[in-house]
């Protein structure tokens, strides 16, 4: 396990090396969720990229602040770690909140990015009538008392199954996410709207989302690939708001094929 402190925070992460003159992919996990839902993308992806992954504040092994979270902390954090391994030539590969941290990062230091992969995300995300209701549920019931509507938004009916020991094991991580963490997340996703940052990027950008999507689905993350100038659209069927966790293959392919088309441009 490697550690940072980083804005006044510790910040968990992994950092896997590859020759210096091979690209960086940073991963940026969703809501409720650590570094680990990568780890069928990443191991398919060792020695051809160099690997950062983290754990944003407030989840995982990162610690949360004990204040009041932003999407600007979140984005903030990123940079630092970033800035931190004196990262070149990075690919950010942003999930959900992930990804708006991504485009919030990728508009306030175009300079960090070489190019964008925004999977299953959107420029804005939900109402805030919407976040207000979550956010108090969760004080009220704990996130256990939600996991199954949200779950049901994460994965495909087949992988929900009592018997699959992997969506047990999702389940817990989420139910063990740090309240402050979550619900600080939550008010930071409801307080951004990057549509006119991200109708401003410049960078290569490709929107991947899973057909079963039930969190931020294909229409929303199509109107996010229309939004940004240029970027690819790719939907990966069976797959619904993790495709890393459902269809790794088929994700890591499609990052694969994005990247290896920015060597020839």
């Amino acid at each position: 396990m490697q550690f940072a402190r980083l804005n006044g925070v510790v910040i968990h992460h992994q950092v896997i090396g590859a020759a210096p003159e091979k690209p960086t992919v940073v991963f940026a996990n969703s809501l409720g969720t650590d570094y680990r839902i990568w780890r069928d993308v990443i191991v398919r992806m060792v020695g051809d990229y160099s690997i950062i992954a983290y754990d944003k504040r407030g989840h995982g092994l990162s610690e949360s602040g004990g204040t009041e979270i932003t999407m600007d902390d979140h984005i903030d954090d990123l940079i630092a770690l970033i800035e931190h391994y004196q990262a070149k030539n990075v690919i950010l590969c942003g999930l959900s909140v992930g990804g708006m941290i991504a485009q919030g990062l990728a508009a306030k230091r175009p300079d960090l990015v070489r190019a964008l992969i925004l999977c299953d995300t959107g420029h804005k995300i939900g109402t805030a009538e919407m976040w207000d209701a979550r956010i108090s549920a969760i004080n009220e019931m704990g996130i256990a008392g939600l996991s199954d509507a949200i779950l049901e938004r994460w994965f495909t009916k087949e992988y929900r199954s009592a018997d699959n020991a992997e969506f047990t094991g999702y389940r817990l991580m989420l139910e063990r996410t740090p309240v402050e963490g979550y619900v600080g997340t939550c008010a930071a996703i409801r307080d951004t709207d990057f549509t006119d940052t991200s109708s401003k990027l410049v960078m290569p950008a490709i929107c991947v989302v899973g057909t079963e999507d039930g969190s931020t689905p294909p229409a929303l993350v199509g109107e996010l690939a229309r939004l940004i100038p240029g970027a690819m659209y790719q939907e990966i069927p069976g797959a619904a708001h993790l495709p890393c966790i459902e269809k790794p293959i088929e994700l890591s392919e499609t990052i694969k094929a994005f990247i290896e088309r920015l060597s020839t441009n």
